[in-house]
């Protein structure tokens, strides 16, 4: 069975940073995308940043580059997302998705967008909340 967990998430000051954690389980196919998400009160889920398994290739939307990082630690089957200099404008519910490859609408785009619809599983989310 497919499984993301989140962790992480939590109350951080603006400025300050925050790792989140997802693990996955149950993957049955060797190609994939896992890509992190949000969705802030009233408003539209938006693409944050995605991971190739094929070669490790990061992709991000223009919004967070220079601030988040995406990683992978395949041995413990985790991709992780580290952000910094937050402010109270990242306030959301964070998601991670999976989808196998190969893909008719692929999750991630070398252009810096992102797609989240057609995709294999999510995870249940978890909150960032920054404030002071």
């Amino acid at each position: 069975q497919l499984q993301l967990v989140e962790s992480g998430g939590g109350l951080v000051q603006p400025g300050g940073s925050l790792t989140l954690s997802c693990e996955f389980s149950g993957f049955t196919f060797d190609w994939y995308y896992i890509g992190w998400f949000r969705q802030a009160p009233g408003k539209e889920r938006e693409g944050l940043s995605c991971v190739s398994s094929i070669d490790g290739s990061a992709y991000y939307v223009d919004s967070v580059k220079g601030r988040f990082t995406i990683s992978r630690d395949n041995a413990e089957n985790k991709v992780y997302l580290r952000m910094n200099d937050l402010k109270p404008e990242d306030t959301a519910v964070y998601y991670c998705a999976a989808q196998s490859l190969p893909a008719v609408q692929p999750m991630c785009d070398a252009d810096g967008t992102m797609n989240s619809y057609g995709l294999d599983v999510w995870g249940q989310g978890t909150l960032v909340t920054v404030s002071s």
